[in-house]
Protein backbone atom coordinates (compact mmCIF):
# COMPACT_ATOMS: atom_id res chain seq x y z
CA UNK A 1 0.00 0.00 0.00
CA UNK A 2 2.99 2.27 0.60
CA UNK A 3 4.59 1.71 -1.70
CA UNK A 4 1.67 2.25 -4.58
CA UNK A 5 1.27 5.37 -2.89
CA UNK A 6 4.45 6.47 -3.40
CA UNK A 7 4.06 5.45 -7.01
CA UNK A 8 1.14 7.81 -7.41
CA UNK A 9 2.93 10.51 -5.67
CA UNK A 10 5.77 9.86 -8.53
CA UNK A 11 3.19 10.12 -11.37
CA UNK A 12 1.58 12.89 -10.00
CA UNK A 13 4.68 14.85 -9.96
CA UNK A 14 5.75 13.93 -13.35
CA UNK A 15 2.55 15.16 -14.99
CA UNK A 16 2.26 18.22 -12.64
CA UNK A 17 2.29 21.68 -14.55
CA UNK A 18 4.20 23.30 -11.83
CA UNK A 19 7.44 21.12 -12.19
CA UNK A 20 7.57 21.32 -15.71
CA UNK A 21 11.07 21.12 -16.61
CA UNK A 22 10.58 23.80 -19.24
CA UNK A 23 9.18 26.52 -16.89
CA UNK A 24 11.25 27.86 -14.33
CA UNK A 25 8.66 29.59 -11.52
CA UNK A 26 9.67 31.02 -8.46
CA UNK A 27 8.06 29.29 -5.72
CA UNK A 28 5.87 32.35 -3.99
CA UNK A 29 4.23 33.19 -7.27
CA UNK A 30 4.03 29.51 -8.30
CA UNK A 31 -0.22 29.02 -8.16
CA UNK A 32 -0.35 32.75 -10.63
CA UNK A 33 1.87 31.61 -12.85
CA UNK A 34 0.73 27.81 -13.68
CA UNK A 35 -2.72 29.22 -13.89
CA UNK A 36 -1.92 31.83 -16.60
CA UNK A 37 0.37 28.84 -18.40
CA UNK A 38 -3.13 27.16 -18.53
CA UNK A 39 -4.13 29.31 -21.16
CA UNK A 40 -1.29 29.28 -23.55
CA UNK A 41 -0.85 25.28 -24.10
CA UNK A 42 1.67 26.54 -27.13
CA UNK A 43 3.75 27.30 -24.67
CA UNK A 44 4.26 23.82 -22.95
CA UNK A 45 7.91 23.02 -24.37
CA UNK A 46 8.56 26.53 -24.42
CA UNK A 47 11.58 27.61 -21.68
CA UNK A 48 10.39 30.17 -19.66
CA UNK A 49 12.41 31.71 -16.73
CA UNK A 50 10.26 34.18 -14.28
CA UNK A 51 12.55 35.87 -11.84
CA UNK A 52 12.25 38.79 -9.25
CA UNK A 53 14.61 41.73 -10.55
CA UNK A 54 15.28 44.73 -7.92
CA UNK A 55 13.57 47.34 -9.86
CA UNK A 56 12.43 47.32 -13.53
CA UNK A 57 12.19 50.58 -14.70
CA UNK A 58 8.74 51.69 -15.95
CA UNK A 59 7.38 48.78 -15.44
CA UNK A 60 6.39 46.50 -13.18
CA UNK A 61 7.71 43.04 -15.31
CA UNK A 62 8.95 42.42 -18.73
CA UNK A 63 8.96 39.76 -21.23
CA UNK A 64 11.96 39.23 -23.40
CA UNK A 65 13.81 36.24 -25.37
CA UNK A 66 17.27 35.69 -23.41
CA UNK A 67 20.55 36.81 -25.34
CA UNK A 68 21.38 33.52 -26.19
CA UNK A 69 17.78 33.32 -28.10
CA UNK A 70 19.70 35.11 -31.13
CA UNK A 71 21.72 32.46 -31.91
CA UNK A 72 19.01 30.03 -31.63
CA UNK A 73 16.46 28.78 -34.34
CA UNK A 74 12.72 30.27 -33.47
CA UNK A 75 12.09 27.19 -32.08
CA UNK A 76 14.76 26.77 -29.24
CA UNK A 77 14.78 30.05 -28.32
CA UNK A 78 14.78 30.77 -24.22
CA UNK A 79 12.56 33.48 -22.85
CA UNK A 80 12.83 35.32 -19.36
CA UNK A 81 9.73 36.94 -17.56
CA UNK A 82 10.98 39.96 -14.98
CA UNK A 83 9.17 40.73 -12.32
CA UNK A 84 9.91 43.86 -10.45
CA UNK A 85 10.09 43.02 -6.81
CA UNK A 86 7.99 45.52 -5.47
CA UNK A 87 5.99 48.75 -6.69
CA UNK A 88 4.83 51.72 -5.11
CA UNK A 89 1.42 53.34 -4.23
CA UNK A 90 1.15 56.92 -2.54
CA UNK A 91 5.34 56.70 -1.98
CA UNK A 92 4.82 53.70 0.11
CA UNK A 93 6.33 50.01 -1.57
CA UNK A 94 4.50 47.15 -1.74
CA UNK A 95 5.70 43.40 -2.59
CA UNK A 96 4.51 42.50 -6.04
CA UNK A 97 4.47 38.72 -5.11
CA UNK A 98 1.45 40.41 -2.20
CA UNK A 99 -0.56 41.91 -5.07
CA UNK A 100 -4.06 39.97 -5.35
CA UNK A 101 -3.95 36.80 -6.93
CA UNK A 102 -6.20 37.37 -10.02
CA UNK A 103 -4.51 41.01 -10.53
CA UNK A 104 -0.92 38.93 -10.81
CA UNK A 105 -2.71 35.96 -13.18
CA UNK A 106 -4.06 39.08 -15.46
CA UNK A 107 -0.20 40.68 -15.37
CA UNK A 108 1.38 37.26 -15.86
CA UNK A 109 -0.92 36.86 -19.05
CA UNK A 110 -0.42 39.67 -20.30
CA UNK A 111 3.22 38.68 -20.36
CA UNK A 112 2.94 35.47 -22.09
CA UNK A 113 1.15 37.31 -24.67
CA UNK A 114 4.65 39.02 -25.35
CA UNK A 115 6.08 35.89 -25.55
CA UNK A 116 3.19 34.60 -28.09
CA UNK A 117 3.48 37.90 -29.76
CA UNK A 118 7.72 36.91 -30.11
CA UNK A 119 7.59 33.27 -31.53
CA UNK A 120 7.03 33.70 -35.02
CA UNK A 121 9.37 36.74 -35.48
CA UNK A 122 12.76 36.29 -36.69
CA UNK A 123 16.25 36.69 -34.80
CA UNK A 124 16.05 39.79 -37.14
CA UNK A 125 12.81 41.20 -36.71
CA UNK A 126 12.99 40.53 -32.96
CA UNK A 127 16.61 42.91 -32.81
CA UNK A 128 14.58 45.40 -34.77
CA UNK A 129 11.78 45.04 -32.59
CA UNK A 130 13.20 45.77 -29.51
CA UNK A 131 15.45 48.68 -31.15
CA UNK A 132 12.03 50.47 -32.00
CA UNK A 133 10.22 50.21 -28.63
CA UNK A 134 13.21 51.94 -26.86
CA UNK A 135 13.14 54.46 -29.48
CA UNK A 136 9.38 54.63 -30.38
CA UNK A 137 6.16 55.69 -28.34
CA UNK A 138 4.10 54.61 -31.38
CA UNK A 139 5.76 51.34 -31.63
CA UNK A 140 5.13 50.37 -27.33
CA UNK A 141 1.48 51.22 -28.00
CA UNK A 142 1.53 48.17 -30.78
CA UNK A 143 3.24 45.84 -28.83
CA UNK A 144 1.79 46.47 -25.64
CA UNK A 145 -1.43 46.37 -27.39
CA UNK A 146 -0.85 43.10 -29.17
CA UNK A 147 0.14 41.28 -25.99
CA UNK A 148 -3.23 42.13 -24.57
CA UNK A 149 -4.82 41.06 -27.59
CA UNK A 150 -2.98 37.53 -27.76
CA UNK A 151 -4.14 37.32 -23.99
CA UNK A 152 -7.64 37.99 -24.81
CA UNK A 153 -7.63 35.50 -27.65
CA UNK A 154 -6.32 32.90 -25.06
CA UNK A 155 -9.56 33.26 -23.30
CA UNK A 156 -7.55 35.62 -20.71
CA UNK A 157 -10.25 38.73 -20.64
CA UNK A 158 -11.31 38.72 -17.12
CA UNK A 159 -7.78 38.45 -15.42
CA UNK A 160 -6.64 41.35 -17.68
CA UNK A 161 -9.95 43.97 -16.96
CA UNK A 162 -9.19 42.80 -13.39
CA UNK A 163 -5.63 44.28 -13.39
CA UNK A 164 -6.68 47.04 -15.28
CA UNK A 165 -9.32 47.93 -12.89
CA UNK A 166 -6.99 47.29 -10.03
CA UNK A 167 -4.42 49.99 -11.82
CA UNK A 168 -6.76 52.33 -13.03
CA UNK A 169 -9.23 52.73 -10.42
CA UNK A 170 -7.22 52.16 -7.22
CA UNK A 171 -6.82 56.01 -5.86
CA UNK A 172 -3.46 56.10 -4.36
CA UNK A 173 -1.51 54.40 -7.42
CA UNK A 174 0.97 57.15 -9.09
CA UNK A 175 -1.23 59.19 -11.95
CA UNK A 176 1.85 59.24 -14.34
CA UNK A 177 1.72 55.19 -14.33
CA UNK A 178 -2.59 55.44 -14.87
CA UNK A 179 -2.14 57.93 -17.55
CA UNK A 180 0.78 55.07 -19.28
CA UNK A 181 -1.95 52.21 -19.24
CA UNK A 182 -4.30 54.33 -21.12
CA UNK A 183 -1.92 55.43 -23.67
CA UNK A 184 -0.16 52.14 -24.51
CA UNK A 185 -2.23 49.41 -23.50
CA UNK A 186 -6.01 47.75 -24.52
CA UNK A 187 -9.04 49.97 -23.17
CA UNK A 188 -11.85 48.13 -21.11
CA UNK A 189 -14.08 48.52 -23.94
CA UNK A 190 -11.82 47.47 -26.45
CA UNK A 191 -10.97 44.48 -24.76
CA UNK A 192 -14.83 44.05 -24.57
CA UNK A 193 -15.17 44.29 -28.18
CA UNK A 194 -12.64 42.04 -29.34
CA UNK A 195 -14.06 39.65 -27.00
CA UNK A 196 -17.21 40.05 -28.61
CA UNK A 197 -15.74 39.69 -32.19
CA UNK A 198 -14.01 36.54 -30.79
CA UNK A 199 -17.40 34.86 -29.48
CA UNK A 200 -18.75 35.97 -32.90
CA UNK A 201 -20.48 32.17 -34.26
CA UNK A 202 -19.15 32.29 -37.78
CA UNK A 203 -21.60 32.48 -40.42
CA UNK A 204 -21.58 29.65 -43.21
CA UNK A 205 -23.06 30.23 -46.80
Amino acid sequence: MVLMKRFILIILICISPTMSAQHTIPQSIEQEVVKALTYYPELDSTVIKIKFKKHIKKSTMQARPTFGSFFRSKKKRRYIILISESFKISDKEFKTKNIPSDILIGWIGHELGHIMDYQDRSNLNLIWFGINYLLSDNHIVEAERAADTFAVAHGMEDYILKTKDFILNHAQINTAYKERIKRYYLSPEEIMELVKQRDMPLQTD
